[in-house]
């Protein structure tokens, strides 16, 4: 990954085609990684899941997050990005077809940086995927404190 990579974390994958069908169709140049649940986004973030040495991947430039997966759900992955130092300040939307106040606020609470709620209409979803790159293009995004 990379400071112009953007992570895809969900665990359906006509969800996962429709956000990235929303990226390519937004003009967004950016490479596009994927995690399929909470697990394999948390390895890909933090590194060293599995017994490997330690190691410090780089980080993306933005996290899509769905909320409501199986195993480690949207909201354990977002409490453990939150947990970390080298984590803490990653932008992270979740993107979630859940429209209850306890989710976007439990969301928000945890330190989501935005909710947004899927759309089926593919026309108004690139737009909604058009504007959060362009606000997150020209928001200033705060540096990661360097490790102690």
């Amino acid at each position: 990954m990379n400071n112009k990579s953007i992570l895809i974390v969900d665990d359906s994958d006509a969800e996962m085609a429709l956000t990235m069908r929303a990226i390519r169709k937004s003009g967004i140049k950016a490479d596009v990684m994927v995690a399929h649940d909470g697990y394999e986004a948390l390895e890909m973030l933090l590194g060293a899941a599995r017994g490997e040495e330690s190691r410090d991947p780089e980080l993306p430039w933005i996290v899509l997050l769905d909320l409501r997966m199986p195993g480690v759900d949207g909201l354990a992955v977002l409490r453990r990005l939150r947990a970390e130092e080298r984590t803490r300040r990653l932008p992270i939307i979740i993107l979630s077809s859940s429209d209850e106040l306890s989710d976007v606020g439990a969301c928000y609470d945890t330190g989501a940086n935005s909710y947004i709620r899927k759309r089926v209409d593919i026309i108004d979803f690139t737009e909604t995927i058009r504007i959060l790159h362009t606000y997150w293009t020209i928001a200033e995004h705060p540096s990661v404190p360097a490790s102690s």
